[in-house]
């Protein structure tokens, strides 16, 4: 069996391909390289570099090797750069995911995972937010990883593909061995941006919003450390190739920590300061949001190792150490 993993270069997808190289599975990457990175795809995958848009690429793709499972990261994420310019959201998000699906129908390959966001939830929803919570993005981002759901929760209907639907909350940390991590150009990734600063590769971090309805006015997130979060997908895959039904599931802890509280951990931590510069609140950013993920544990016997803030601070501090 090979496994198809779009946006390899990126962060997460990195990580994956990592776990399955160790797992001993055949891998397959696809990237167009805009937000991911070359070095950052490990060796032993075979790269093919190009766009999810190129529908005769995709198809010759699914003729020329056995694919038996896809695992979709590809994709834009950023919240405000959604706002700002929803068409392209709507156009790299939900649309190339449309075409990958429609190469997968062709090739017969009927098993997925698919990268989601937290960010589909209704503002709103009372912490820790569940799988049953009512869905209404804030933002074009959220709205496009909807659209993306909607699609792929048809084709299972069909019964001609079985999907993994993981909803990511924060994502954060490296590789433990040092082997991979965040290294995507101007990354907003709060952890990523304050162990930057902390390590002299940025001058400052901005805060935005200082007077959000939490206990100390910035806002609050469940952090999930990303190796993690790529043993949950390795679950999820494991599940379906098992026989298991299609499933939509949160990816957090289910414990929360403020802007100023992770800014403190980065700190502490590296025994440096970082300048804070406080700003208004952005578009489509909420004050809280953080998983109920009993389902995630409960239905694919999944069991976190580093569910540790200082933890993944530390990670995620020697990654950037490596760099500077």
């Amino acid at each position: 069996m090979t496994v198809l993993v779009t946006g390899g270069g990126g962060y997460i997808g990195s990580h994956m391909i990592l776990t399955l190289l160790d797992q001993k599975e055949d891998v397959v990457v696809i990237d167009n390289l805009v937000t991911g990175n070359r070095d950052a795809i490990p060796a032993g995958a075979q790269f093919i570099e190009g766009s999810l848009a190129d529908t005769g690429l995709l198809n010759e793709i699914f003729c020329n090797h056995d694919i038996s499972d896809v695992l979709h990261f590809a994709g834009s994420t950023s919240v405000p750069e959604s706002v700002s310019d929803p068409l392209a959201y709507y156009r790299n998000n939900t649309a190339n995911s449309l075409n990958l699906l429609e190469a997968m129908a062709a090739a017969g390959t009927g098993r997925m995972v698919f990268s989601s966001t937290a960010a589909v939830y209704k503002p709103g929803c009372p912490s820790p937010v569940s799988e049953t919570d009512p869905v209404d993005p804030a933002s074009p981002y959220g709205a496009s990883k909807l659209m993306t759901e909607r699609m792929i929760s048809d084709m299972v209907a069909t019964g001609r593909l079985r999907a993994g639907i993981l909803r990511y909350f924060n994502v954060a940390g490296a590789d433990p061995a040092g082997r991979a991590g965040q290294s995507t150009p101007n990354a907003a990734h709060l952890i990523k941006v304050a162990c930057e600063a902390a390590t002299g590769q940025r001058d400052s971090v901005t805060v935005f919003g200082t007077d959000w309805p939490t206990r100390d006015g910035t806002g609050v997130r469940d952090y999930i450390h990303v190796t993690d979060l790529v043993s949950a997908h390795l679950s999820m895959l494991r599940h379906l190739r098992d026989g298991g039904a299609s499933l939509t599931l949160n990816c957090g802890y289910g414990q929360g920590f403020s802007v100023r509280e992770v800014l403190h951990a980065v700190e502490s931590r590296s025994k440096a300061s970082i300048d804070v510069i406080e700003s208004d609140r952005r578009p489509g950013d909420l004050a809280e949001l953080i998983a109920c993920a009993d389902k995630l544990r409960e239905r694919l016997g999944w069991h976190p190792e580093h569910a540790d803030i200082d933890t993944i601070v530390g990670h995620a501090l020697a990654w950037e150490r490596r760099r500077v």
